[in-house]
């Protein structure tokens, strides 16, 4: 099947299972999984004009309701975490998205950049995996969780505290809005929305529970994607001679696919251990990490 936007000759079936594989393990620890989408499009389907970040996107905003709804129906969403990354990152992504036209258009640097997200994304995970003892915020909750694990005890501007499974917690909204706004940049450029990079930021620095801190990520990835795909189908008007709007076709097929994943994902993954969730996590990105980066040298 011929996708005109991309340019690219692919199986219909292909973008559909990858991303439903990809989805199903991300999803459990709050990532949609367009983190390793993005380089299954460049290194393997050879699409590598700036579009392939709008794609990207879509994959996005199709994807990640089914896993949304899954966490909102067990009563695992903390909305004020939730804001706190929508309101932090959402500025963040229009500027992301203008800096990959602008500055980023060369495939060669573009795959460097994506390699050092990545390779962040992968040592923050890393650390957490091997730090000393396992942390509360790495154990599974006794018995899975419940819509009676989350309670929110207290909410300002200042400070977010909330007990989960019988362990209390807490955050400074003032510290993710400003985290946020620098991820969403780095988003905007890369198409994943965000939630890759801030989800273990949440977890390895904040300690903050895998299991809370999913379904505010991929919140705040769909709403910062809407707002990153509007943005770049905008462009497409100011840069008429390069390829700027999302691939809607390609971007629905592995929509599709990730709508099975993620709700999969978000079903099971109160019954994961933490450590297995940010072990898959790790290896992957730190494996696509140093393919791109090495890849500009030979």
């Amino acid at each position: 099947m011929l996708f005109p936007v991309s340019g690219i000759e692919v199986h219909p079936l292909i973008p559909f299972f990858v991303a439903l594989i990809v989805s199903f393990f991300t999803s459990m620890g709050g990532v949609s999984g367009a983190f390793l989408l993005l380089p299954f499009q460049v290194s393997v389907l050879g699409y590598t004009a700036p579009s392939v970040s709008a794609t990207n996107q879509v994959f996005n905003i199709v994807a990640i309701p089914s896993g949304v709804y899954r966490y909102i129906r067990e009563g695992r969403m903390l909305w004020p975490l939730t804001w706190a990354v929508i309101i932090g990152t959402l500025p963040g992504v229009f500027i992301g998205a203008w800096v990959r036209i602008e500055y980023l258009p060369d495939p060669a640097h573009f795959k460097f950049f994506a390699g050092f997200v990545l390779l962040y994304i992968g040592w923050r995970l890393l650390i957490d995996l091997f730090r000393r003892g396992r942390t509360r915020a790495d154990k599974k909750p006794t018995g899975g969780a419940s819509a009676h694990d989350l309670k929110l005890d207290r909410s300002s501007w200042r400070e977010v505290a909330f007990t989960y499974d019988n362990e209390r917690y807490g955050f400074s909204p003032a510290v993710v809005y400003g985290v946020c706004f620098l991820v969403g940049i780095a988003g905007g450029i890369y198409g994943i929305g965000g939630g890759s990079i801030v989800a273990p930021f949440f977890v390895a620095i904040i300690g903050l529970p895998v299991y809370v801190v999913a379904g505010a990520a991929l919140m705040g990835t769909f709403i910062t994607s809407v707002a990153g795909v509007l943005f770049y189908q905008a462009l497409a008007y100011v840069y008429p001679n390069m390829s700027v709007a999302p691939d809607w076709g390609l971007g629905l097929l592995f929509g599709l696919g990730g709508v099975v994943g993620m709700y999969l994902g978000a079903r099971t993954q109160r019954f994961v251990p933490a450590g297995i969730i940010k072990g898959v996590l790790c290896v992957c990105v730190l494996f696509v990490a140093g393919n791109y980066i090495l890849g500009l040298f030979y």
